[in-house]
């Protein structure tokens, strides 16, 4: 009986230890594909006339948002994942309009994705956890 008990205290205090973890790798991929997303909308918010620099970004964008449906997601942090997705959705339509050659809709759109950023990062600080940073002196 009192090997029962020990296995089962060994057993929940390894799960206890690998929870945190799992979403540890969600927030960093999380982080990435926040700061990826943001980079390329201030680098291309100047620039939308750049046709290679558009679709080089689209195709970015639009390989993180397939990377973001698929992604495996703690139940710790779930309620926030719906906003993730946001903003990547957003941040593709933005270009997709840039590509469209309007830029009243592509602002539309980024400024969603940055309030949906905010959102996400909100809800995330709300559960305890903090997002790392991606850019080394940032």
């Amino acid at each position: 009986m009192r090997r029962l008990i020990a296995t089962l205290v060994v057993v929940v205090c390894g799960m206890l230890l690998v929870l945190p973890a799992w979403a540890g790798s969600y927030l960093d991929r999380a982080s990435l594909l926040l700061d990826e997303a943001r980079r390329e909308g201030d680098l291309l918010q100047p620039r939308t006339h750049d046709r290679e620099l558009l679709l080089l970004i689209q195709a970015l964008a639009e390989a993180r948002v397939k990377a973001a449906r698929k992604m495996e997601c703690p139940a710790s942090v779930a309620k926030a994942h719906p906003h993730l997705l946001l903003v990547l959705e957003n941040s593709e339509r933005a270009v997709d309009a840039a590509a469209q050659g309007n830029f009243k809709k592509f602002m539309e759109h980024l400024l969603a994705a940055r309030n949906e950023d905010r959102a996400f990062r909100a809800m995330i600080a709300q559960m305890g956890y903090t997002l790392p940073e991606t850019t080394p002196g940032r």
